[in-house]
């Protein structure tokens, strides 16, 4: 029987050969496979002949613009998620990518890390197989002595029901998807409010303080912040 997990594939078309190599490592060493291309139009071959879960498409590219490539790639397969990349942060080339159907553009430079949690967050949207699974293991799943129903946004402990917001249920879905792991502040932030600065890292703060005084009845049940760094869901056993 074959228990090895596919990896996820990237596309990734930079001209910037350093900084492509350098995406490609790093992806890699964080369980993708990647395919890079240095212009336009191999980029659009490479798309053609194999498959891809996401592309990460600079702008300026040789031969073929990332603009008329992206436009290419969603004739081709209009669900297909896409990043722009781009050492240009005018309003304009957004509201174009974003008319193209991208899911995200990130301006140059740009934090490695940052990058691979919005791709990380652009695949728990857009992934079929995830909703199927968020819906069977974790928007219905028991914390400790809780009963967490996310699409509900219901926290219920006996006969009392606490109701979440929105956000509130986000994080707390996110925590459990990773429950007894460490999960980044980033990833979260990313994933709950698309971006990550100063203030939704406060913000963050406050939503982690209210689900810490949701949980307190189960003292078997915690989440441990990792200064600097991000939560663990934490689940002791019972003895």
């Amino acid at each position: 029987m074959n228990n090895i997990v596919d990896k996820q594939k990237i596309l990734l078309v930079e001209d910037d050969v350093n900084l492509g190599f350098l995406l490609v490592e790093y992806f890699e060493s964080n369980g993708f496979d990647v395919k890079l291309y240095i212009d336009g139009q191999a980029g659009l071959k490479g798309f053609q002949q194999s498959s891809f879960d996401i592309c990460i498409v600079d702008i300026m590219l040789p031969k073929l613009d990332g603009f008329s490539l992206v436009k290419e790639m969603k004739v081709l397969d209009s669900e297909i998620p896409i990043i722009i990349l781009s050492a240009r942060s005018m309003k304009e080339d957004k509201i174009k990518g974003f008319g193209f159907g991208v899911d995200d553009y990130i301006s140059k430079p740009f934090d490695e890390e940052e990058l691979l949690c919005r791709v990380k967050a652009v695949l728990n949207r857009r992934s079929p197989q995830s909703s199927i699974a968020d819906k069977t293991s974790v928007d219905q799943k028991t914390l400790g002595a809780y009963e967490f129903n996310a699409l509900k946004q219901e926290l219920v402990l006996g006969n009392t029901t606490q109701r979440l917001t929105y956000k509130e249920s986000k994080i707390l879905k996110l925590l459990a998807q990773s429950k007894n792991n460490l999960l980044k502040r980033e990833e979260i932030m990313i994933e709950v409010w698309g971006e990550s600065d100063y203030f939704t890292g406060r913000s963050l703060d406050v939503f982690i303080s209210k689900l810490r005084s949701y949980l307190k009845s189960d003292p078997n049940l915690c989440i441990k912040t990792i200064p600097t760094v991000g939560y663990i869901l934490e689940e002791s056993q019972n003895l």
